[in-house]
């Protein structure tokens, strides 16, 4: 048993034992960027891609992976739809930032894909070889400016390749990782902050996989690799960044007939600018990266997470719904029409079953990750409860979701508005309102079990990834959807009975109705 299992104790008991240090006040003022600064270095625009008009979102959900190829205008559009600015928004609503957002310095940017705390500190790189459009090297996707600038010259696929095993996948010379800068996070959350950045990975991971099979691609991810010998390649201090994803790309150009070979000096080394005066470190979370580092070009054998995994709907009365709302938007209009209801839910529309059926058959499609340790087909990671308060034709209650049939199994009837916020940490949602609570569980200690400290990051990506996918259903669908981390996990284990089964309630997830004439302003960029 190593550190992440006393990692994840700790944020599942947060609410009752807070975590160290538990008199952290974050300096407003003195905060990092929100991504990495790099002055000086070329850099090159990316095109935004008319390419995703006729991509609808039911096809990257619930269609079947393509076999297309990258191409330049394929990965700017998809770049800029998920993770680059997309424009400006203000609202009145319960969310405790609402005074400061009204000036510039504080502006609210809008992104396709959620964040914890809205920070978004993940870190794209391309490491581009011959096959590519651009000058073979490493490049580092600058959002504000939808550009990518180039951190080193030369092809070093070759490293990355080394670095991910026998892959099958890594029969390529393109290849997105995903990187974090810890104090871009940790200012903030501090220790929490590596649970709520794992998430995020898989948020950002979940919206690729929608956007690219959306236009007839697939996209594997390999979260065991040589994680050091990337970061080195990168110009990563390891005690302060993480690489924690790589994204192999098909690209529509031939490869070259030899591999590039091993460059094992190779490594950027320009040095971003950081803004922050003082950076802290905080050795819980130091703790629980090493322990996740450990044994990470190790990959599991197929079939060794298959215990760990959710088991199905359990026996109770089945209540039926009907077939999922049809998602017939496009992908990117969906994800820029994507945010966080902030209090705004509204019990005087009950929600249309439909759109119930549909976020949850998206958080299914979600519960796999399609990353390099998964069986292909096989069960999800996590299962859902519900707590039903306004939806139509299903009477209030706790219910477990039946991903077989789609529909819901009664585990216990009544009104949980009381409970709901009574044991929820903020001020910035009432839960009573909301049509209902989705609540994914997961048997976090036998992934940690059944595959190493790592596993840590797998179970939390794909939480991440699920609330991704949740948020653009609900976008999609017309209805207002919302994500939280502060809740106590024990009080909901308890109500669940799952503490016996080893699972954990690691987010709650809420969607319903809006209150109508919202005081909304919007500032698009990039028409969506």
């Amino acid at each position: 048993m190593g550190y992440a299992h006393e990692y994840a104790t700790a944020v599942m008991r947060r609410g009752r034992v807070p975590m160290e240090p538990a008199d952290f006040v974050p300096d407003w003022a003195d905060r990092p960027r929100k991504g990495k600064y790099f002055p000086g270095v070329p850099s090159f625009p990316l095109p935004d891609g008319g390419c995703a008009d006729d991509a609808t979102l039911g096809r990257g959900l619930f269609g079947e992976p393509g076999t297309g190829a990258f191409t330049l205008p394929l990965l700017g559009a998809m770049l800029r739809d998920s993770y680059g600015l997309t424009g400006r928004r203000l609202a009145v609503q319960a969310n405790t930032d609402l005074g400061s957002l009204p000036f510039h310095t504080h502006a609210n940017w809008s992104r396709g894909t959620a964040s914890g705390g809205g920070l978004y500190p993940i870190g794209v790189h391309w490491v581009s070889g011959a096959s590519g459009p651009l000058t073979p090297g490493v490049y580092y996707y600058d959002t504000p400016h939808h550009r990518l600038n180039r951190l080193l010259s030369g092809d070093v696929t070759g490293e990355v390749r080394s670095a991910l095993g026998d892959l099958a996948e890594a029969d390529t010379d393109q290849f997105l990782v995903l990187g974090v800068t810890f104090w871009q996070n940790a200012f903030k959350y501090n220790s929490f902050s590596y649970h709520a950045v794992t998430m995020d990975i898989g948020a950002l991971l979940e919206t690729w996989r929608m956007w690219a099979r959306a236009h007839g691609l697939r996209l594997g991810t390999a979260l065991w690799f040589d994680e050091p010998r990337v970061g080195r390649l990168l110009g990563l201090d390891p005690a302060e960044d993480g690489v924690f994803a790589v994204v192999p790309l098909r690209w529509a150009a031939p490869a070259p007939e030899a591999a590039a070979p091993e460059t094992p000096g190779a490594a950027v080394r320009r040095v971003p600018d950081e803004r922050s005066r003082r950076t802290l470190t905080f050795p819980t979370l130091g703790r629980v990266h090493e322990a996740t580092l450990a044994g990470a070009a190790d990959r599991p054998a197929p079939g060794r997470l298959d215990p760990a995994l959710a088991a199905p709907a359990g026996d109770g009365e089945r209540v039926p719904l009907p077939a999922p709302a049809p998602l017939d938007t496009t992908v990117r209009r969906a994800l820029r029409e994507r945010r966080s209801s902030f209090g705004r839910f509204s019990a005087g529309e009950p929600l249309d079953p439909a759109k119930l059926a549909v976020t949850l058959a998206a958080a299914v499609t979600a519960a796999t990750l399609d990353s390099d340790v998964e069986t292909p087909g096989g069960a999800p990671l996590t299962r859902f409860h519900v707590f039903v308060n306004h939806v139509r034709d299903v009477p209030p209650g706790l219910y477990e979701y039946d991903r077989d049939t789609g529909g819901l199994v009664l585990l216990k009837s009544g009104d949980f508005g009381a409970f709901l916020q009574e044991n929820y940490f903020l001020a910035n949602y009432n839960l009573e309102q909301a049509a209902a609570v989705l609540v994914p569980v997961a048997r976090t200690y036998a992934v940690l079990d059944a595959v190493g400290d790592r596993g840590l990051r797998l179970v939390n990506a794909a939480v991440g990834a699920i609330a991704q996918a949740v948020y653009t259903a609900a976008s999609a669908a017309g209805t207002g959807c919302g994500v939280a981390l502060g809740f106590d996990c024990v009080s909901y284990a308890e109500e669940f009975g799952v503490a016996g089964r080893g699972e954990v309630p690691l987010l709650i997830m809420m969607i319903g109705e809006e209150r109508p004439r919202p005081a909304d302003y919007r500032y698009d960029i990039v028409a969506p």
